[in-house]
């Protein structure tokens, strides 16, 4: 039986005076709607100013927010497909949409499949749309991640058989990633595999020697890497005048837009910034117009409802975890920690608290692939807790 038909029969499918439990997290799904809304907003609201530009002054002002509402119906469609398709159906879907997806890492790669912007390759052209399979990655390596914990459960204190396949995995996806180049996703990627690894009961000193290296790693590929190098240093000094001007341009402009916005923020839609001065301000940067536009509280109100999106997706996992659900507690947390982390560096870079890096704010920024797997990961969510849902009114799904 589906989602949505027990959502209209569940109140007589079980004996009365066990009716009291609704069939979904409603307070969940309003903190999503919640977000998704306000991500409209303010997509319309950052990227209305866009059309007076040369660059996109053929698009219109109403160009974006179309784009993201349209990007935000199918992805509302495919998460209400995603919902009625039970965990035990994505488990067995786990490893062929890994490997799918690590195709798709590689055709994307390769010069003429695939669309550049900006020196980096990470789109793949679908006539009007552009997919990014740096996206989809992230399912599935959580579906992976969460199944391979599962199956190689006994063997997660062993260094070749519990370690190594999933650190393999991590350093081909990491490749393909660092390639293209997408460091920002390759870090959100490594974040969801290694937490859900920890969940699941690796090997203490394993994954310590496995942070350490990663930190390794990713301290060499930055030094070895001037580009990237220059970009740390630039977080580290942004006022300076050769970087102000330069390397540090979009992150003093959000500084300035925070500064501007101070308690109560200038009022929606009178943003300066905005108006050409804060480059990629309806997608990276749309925090630096939230906190602008509505100020310190309105930024506190959006991350308050991100909180508990992530505190309700912990939970959740925990009582899959309780009812021995172990799969579907990993997939719950994995999405939790997903949106997390992402929300974590963004906010993180537009605060100047973190290196600048191009990771857009889950449910809230403007993209097309970004905005459709952000619903499949809480319609994933979603079903979790359905299925939790119908193990404690003695339902088998």
């Amino acid at each position: 039986m589906s989602l949505f038909a027990d959502l209209t029969t569940g109140a007589n499918a079980v004996r009365p005076g066990r009716t009291r439990m609704p069939m979904i997290d409603t307070s969940l799904l309003m903190a999503i709607g919640v977000l998704v809304a306000f991500g409209l907003l303010m997509v319309y609201s950052a990227s209305i100013a866009l059309a007076e530009g040369p660059r996109y002054a053929s698009y219109g002002h109403f160009y974006f927010v179309l784009r993201h509402a349209v990007f935000v119906g199918a992805g509302l469609l495919i998460a209400v497909c995603g919902v009625n398709i039970p965990l035990r159906v994505w488990q067995k879907m786990a490893v062929p949409l890994f490997i799918v997806c690590a195709i798709l890492l590689v055709l994307v790669l390769v010069p003429g499949l695939s669309r550049e912007i900006n020196g980096a390759r990470r789109w793949l052209p679908l006539g009007p749309v552009s997919l990014q399979p740096s996206e989809f990655m992230k399912i599935a390596m959580l579906l992976y991640a969460a199944d391979y914990t599962v199956r190689k459960q006994q063997y997660m204190q062993q260094f070749w058989r519990g370690f190594m396949p999933m650190a393999l995995a991590l350093v081909t996806v990491g490749m393909l990633l660092l390639l293209e180049p997408d460091l920002g996703a390759s870090m959100v990627i490594v974040c969801i595999a290694m937490g859900l690894l920890f969940i699941g009961g690796l090997n203490g000193k394993l994954f310590s020697g496995l942070i350490a290296s990663l930190a390794g790693c990713f301290l060499m590929l930055i030094w070895l890497s001037p580009w990237r190098r220059e970009r740390l240093f630039v977080y580290l000094d942004p006022w300076n005048p050769d970087n102000a001007y330069g390397s540090a341009y979009q992150l003093s402009h959000s500084l300035i837009a925070f500064g501007r916005g101070e308690w109560f923020g200038v009022g929606l839609g009178a943003s300066i910034e905005k108006l050409h001065y804060l480059p990629e301000a309806h997608t990276d940067f749309i925090v630096a117009v939230i906190g602008e536009e509505l100020g310190f509280v309105g930024l506190m109100g959006l991350l308050a409802v991100f909180i508990f999106v992530i505190w309700r997706g912990f939970e959740i996992g925990r009582q899959a975890f309780a009812m021995e659900r172990i799969f579907n507690g990993l997939v719950a947390q994995g999405v939790a920690l997903w949106f997390g982390v992402q929300t974590f560096i963004n906010i993180g870079v537009c605060l100047g608290l973190l290196p600048t890096k191009g990771l857009t704010l889950p449910l809230v920024s403007y993209g097309g692939t970004g905005i459709v797997t952000n619903l499949l990961a809480v319609a994933l969510l979603l079903r979790v807790d359905y299925e939790n849902r119908n193990l404690m009114r003695g339902r088998r799904t």
